[in-house]
Formats: structure tokens, C-alpha cells, sequence
């Protein structure tokens, strides 16, 4: 319950303050994502704790597939199951991170 309390007040003034854009997204060596923000604000994303055996992100524990995230033409973090696989044709090909879910639970990058 203070988890949902936590993150909803987070989400609150998330959208208070205005949905950002991801403008450039970056993977690091232990399995983070440093995003860079639309107001070039910089925040790391831990995707560890989603890459399971038997989920939709298990095939991201493969370093060489975590490496290969980038933006779609929507700004939305992705990684394609297929990379011989057109995802603009086939969405089911990729695998896909809410921008607005990336903002709150990210953490700030210190500096």
C-alpha cells in the first residue's frame, strides 16, 4: 500500500509538472538505461528487475539484444524480439517501455 501511495504521488506530479520525451536513450553494461530527457534532464532506468525467464523480456538477459534498445519514431523505448523482423510492420516484434512509466520510476543521474 505505501508503494501504491509512493508511486502514485510521483505520478501526480509527473503529469502536474508535463509529460516529457525520451530524446536519446542509452544502454549501460548493468542492464540500465540512462534516458536523456526532452528538457535534458537525465535519469537511469533499472530493467533488471523486469528480465525473467518466461516473460516477454527474458530474451533482453542476451547483453548483444540489451544493447540493441533504441527509440521508435513515437520516442518510446524499444528492442525488437527479431531484428530480421520490420517491427513497423509487425508491432508484435517489439518489446516496449512506457515513456510516462520510464520518467517515474527512474532515478535522477547524479552527476
Amino acid at each position: 500500500m505505501v508503494y501504491k501511495k509512493r508511486v502514485l504521488k510521483k505520478m501526480a506530479e509527473y503529469f502536474v509538472k508535463g509529460r516529457r520525451k525520451i530524446a536519446y536513450v542509452q544502454p549501460n553494461n548493468d542492464f540500465t538505461l540512462l534516458l536523456t530527457f526532452d528538457n535534458g534532464e537525465k535519469r537511469i532506468f533499472n530493467v533488471k528487475p523486469l528480465i525473467k525467464k518466461n516473460t516477454v523480456f527474458e530474451t533482453l538477459l542476451d547483453w548483444n539484444k540489451f544493447k540493441q534498445v533504441y527509440l521508435d519514431s513515437d520516442g518510446t523505448v524499444c528492442w525488437d524480439k527479431d531484428s530480421s523482423v520490420d517491427s513497423n510492420i509487425f508491432w508484435n516484434n517489439k518489446i516496449d517501455l512506457s515513456t510516462n512509466s520510464l520518467y517515474i520510476e527512474s532515478l535522477p543521474q547524479k552527476c
